[in-house]
């Protein structure tokens, strides 16, 4: 046989195309397009192997999302409990395939998930694999070989009263929400780090910068307390959008319309869902509408980039603290992961906020995937919903790594340049603004200007000129009253205001 040039689409197809096995040995099993040869140790039949040899992009099975593999066996198992409930399964059917389902639940079986996270067909060849591997591992337990699906079939009985367009995304959104958990105990983890980051640093004294320019003394205390109560902030807008993801489509079948369900499916099945998953779910109030519609999605997804942006940004002002360390602002050290540079000897770089950095553009870009797909459904259906999952799941599980290596590698190790703050705030000009309720903001504005170009403490030029006391000074430089309000017991005298308010 001839081989194929290595350069040639035919060539790449052929030799990167795996099909995962334990066995050269198949089984024969057939669709309505005709035979095909599977992996006779594989639980997964003829869809699946199609969707191997038609979807070879991302090298990525749908088994690397586990919470999507447990989502699709609740589905799955709260379908056959339905279905027994209004006499549509046989009792003995039901049984085997609610064991088949609570075994994946329980972890077993997750590689038999082999189909791509890119696919086509709205998510089609994730529900046959499921299908066909419950279907397989039903048939184990009843004691028949696999493919006997004259006794178990992987549609007629594992997918009764089912389509992909209801069960799919239904068991989208029970994986997001089980990842998002996750997720936002990380993100809470890295709230509580920096808040307790902002009481060690209560008292350290430095200067605020807008526009990075020198402005007033704050604390350090309260820039890092600020950083935790923005996280704090988008953990409570996250946790909204798990409100949105308890209502679902299970039961609407192909276009809403319940077709091949019983009348009473809908409100059975997603009673047993919600017994399954612990979760208080809820049967959209018009199936068609929720078929068709991905919104839920797009607004998951934005609040989820939302808070990868605010991320990045404090990771932005981490890197521009700590830059240096002799020639840059230097007020905070970052814990020395690794070396930085294969040709500057000594030199370290801030690579955990550089990293979680990375992650929140990848997030941003995914959201606009996102967008994209759920823009391009047509009609009743939105056949890109594979890609939405593969975004929003890969966010998800990337937010929560970032926000663990943030916090273990980085947060909770960063000490401040105490020194160099103190030096800092010592020659700062932008004190002055404290003074300015007692001399006015002209007389500070000349004095500002005047310690600028000789360098002098404005403390002393504020005395010199006669505008304060040495004493009320010093009291109104202190470091508790620079980071703070306090009350203002001394005015500018009346005397000084000369002439009118002029436009």
């Amino acid at each position: 046989m001839t081989r194929p040039h290595p350069n040639t689409v035919e060539s790449v197809r052929s030799e990167d195309e795996v099909i995962p096995t334990n066995t050269s040995e198949t089984r024969t099993e057939t669709d309505s397009l005709g035979s095909v040869e599977v992996p006779a140790d594989a639980y997964w039949g003829v869809h699946t192997m199609r969707a191997l040899q038609n979807f070879p992009i991302s090298k990525r099975p749908i088994s690397v999302y586990p919470e999507l593999v447990v989502a699709l066996a609740q589905v799955k198992q709260a379908a056959c409990r339905a279905n027994k409930e209004l006499g549509a399964l046989d009792p003995r059917k039901q049984a085997w395939i609610d064991e088949a389902c609570q075994r994946i639940i329980d972890g077993e079986f997750h590689d038999q998930f082999v189909v791509g996270v890119i696919q086509g067909g709205a998510g089609t060849s994730t529900n046959m694999n499921a299908n066909e591997v419950i279907a397989n591992i039903a048939l184990e337990i009843a004691g028949y070989p696999k493919a006997r699906y004259d006794l178990i079939h992987p549609i007629d009985d594992v997918n009764r009263s089912q389509s992909t367009n209801d069960t799919y995304p239904t068991a989208l959104k029970l994986a997001m929400t089980a990842s998002l958990t996750t997720m936002l105990t990380e993100l809470d983890l890295l709230r509580i780090s920096f808040g307790r980051k902002g009481r060690e640093f209560h008292e350290v004294l430095k200067v605020g910068r807008t526009q990075l320019q020198d402005a007033v003394p704050m604390t350090l205390g309260q820039e890092f307390h600020g950083f935790a109560t923005t996280l704090g902030e988008d953990i409570a807008r996250l946790r909204e959008t798990i409100k949105l993801l308890s209502e679902v489509n299970l039961g609407g079948t192909a276009v809403g319309t319940g077709i091949t369900a019983d009348p009473g499916y809908a409100a059975a099945v997603v009673r047993h869902l919600s017994e399954i998953t612990g979760q208080r779910l809820e049967t959209a109030p018009d199936l068609v509408e929720a078929t068709s519609d991905t919104g839920v999605f797009m607004t998951f997804s934005s609040a989820l980039k939302r808070s990868a942006i605010k991320l990045s940004k404090i990771c932005n002002d981490l890197r521009l603290l700590s830059s240096g360390p002799q020639a840059g602002l230097g007020e905070i050290h970052l814990p020395p992961k690794q070396a930085g540079s294969s040709i500057m000897p000594g030199k370290v770089n801030p690579v955990i906020p550089e990293a979680v950095s990375q992650v929140a553009y990848a997030v941003a870009g995914a959201d606009v995937t996102v967008m994209m797909a759920a823009e391009n459904g047509q009609l009743q259906l939105n056949a890109f919903e594979p890609v939405i999952a593969h975004s929003l799941l890969q966010s998800i599980t990337w937010m929560r790594q970032a926000c663990w290596t943030l916090r273990v590698n980085c947060v909770d190790g960063i000490t401040p340049n105490t020194e160099h703050l103190e030096a800092q705030v010592a020659s700062s000009v932008g004190v002055i603004t404290a003074l300015i309720p007692f001399i006015g903001y002209a007389e500070a504005a000349k004095l500002a200007k005047a310690a600028l170009a000789t360098g002098r403490p404005v403390a002393d030029l504020v005395v010199e000129a006669g505008l304060m006391t040495r004493e009320d000074v010093t009291r109104q430089l202190m470091p508790s009253r620079l980071s703070g309000v306090h009350p203002i017991t001394q005015a500018i005298n009346v005397v000084e205001l000369k002439g009118e308010p002029s436009d």
